[in-house]
């Protein structure tokens, strides 16, 4: 809802740091499928400037329209939840009863399947220490696989559906089950695959989309929040230590906390603002998962140390907070 959009532009996407990842950008395209803001700067300045937001979203074929009153549309969404919406262009007179018709008939967004566009369709490697971390893409974020670099082991990126046997052929001292969007219950090939990663106590960590499969894989239960957790800003509460840490956030399901009793998690982080389900370990298996994203870009950067938790799991087989 900030007024003006696109000030400072866009750095170069071209920019890579030593393991080949971009340097600026979370993604290898937007990932988004149309913008709206109340105002679009023209111009655009910084140090790093590439493109202005405008050149950037022609050049990847996605619309935006400004002069909308964003603040009035976020109350709209505040009250009524998640909606379906089009963008529509036209040179002459838009058909309002059309539009509002072909939009009741489009496929509702917990119906797509997001997998296929988002994961990546070959294995793909980062490094190359004689230890290894497999992670399963979701949609997983460029920072997640430089956060599993800076704890030293080499990043050996697979497709979304890649079976356990595939996983077990690489010898991965862990297994990382990354970010992403859509309804968890229909990443059912992942589940299968979570569920026999905690059954052969393989260190594994869940994060945000990858927090919710591993609940599933562990008998628990999912379901679609209301308005869904989007910022950088959202308290979290560690269970076992009574610390609050400000995570970021962008997921529209949850775990159900009254399913966790009927399966091996406990609760390890809740959100301090609704009580939700933002943590869970297992309580005999070396598998932990976060509903928040432990890093961002550019920050909070308060639960980086989830990844070594997950380290300590690998190496000493305990973690590393308490």
């Amino acid at each position: 809802t900030y007024p003006l959009i696109g000030n400072y532009g866009v750095p170069d996407l071209a920019q890579k740091d030593n393991d080949g990842i971009s340097k600026h950008f979370e993604s290898n395209k937007i990932q988004i499928r149309g913008l709206v803001v109340h105002e679009l700067s023209t111009f655009a300045s910084h140090w790093n400037l590439s493109l202005t937001l405008d050149e950037w979203l022609y050049n990847e074929k996605i619309p935006g329209i400004s002069g909308i009153d964003t603040r009035e549309l976020t109350k709209k969404l505040r009250t009524s939840g998640v909606m379906m919406a089009a963008l529509v262009v036209s040179d002459s007179q838009i058909d309002e009863a059309k539009v509002k018709h072909e939009l009741a008939k489009a496929p509702k967004y917990n119906s797509e399947e997001f997998m296929d566009e988002v994961s990546t369709k070959n294995e793909e490697v980062f490094g190359n220490e004689p230890k290894s971390i497999v992670v399963i893409d979701t949609g997983v974020k460029n920072a997640i696989i430089r956060n599993v670099r800076k704890i030293g082991y080499k990043v050996i990126k697979v497709p979304w559906n890649t079976t356990i046997e595939k996983i077990l052929s690489y010898d991965p001292k862990g297994v990382v089950i990354s970010n992403g969007p859509g309804d968890p219950k229909k990443c059912k090939e992942t589940i299968k695959t979570a569920k026999s990663l905690i059954a052969k106590n393989i260190p594994t960590l869940g994060i945000c989309l990858g927090a919710q499969i591993i609940g599933l894989a562990g008998n628990a239960k999912t379901y679609k929040l209301k308005y869904g957790h989007r910022g950088q800003n959202k308290p979290c509460i560690n269970l076992e230590n009574k610390q609050v840490y400000v995570t970021s956030q962008n997921h529209g399901y949850c775990i159900d906390p009254k399913s966790l009793k009927k399966s091996n998690f406990k609760l390890w982080f809740t959100n301090a603002d609704d009580k939700t389900v933002e943590g869970i370990k297992h309580k005999k298996k070396k598998c932990i998962a976060v509903q928040f994203h432990p890093e961002a870009s550019p920050g909070p950067y308060d639960c980086e140390f989830v990844f070594e938790e997950l380290k300590h799991l690998m190496e000493e087989g305990k973690t590393a907070k308490n």
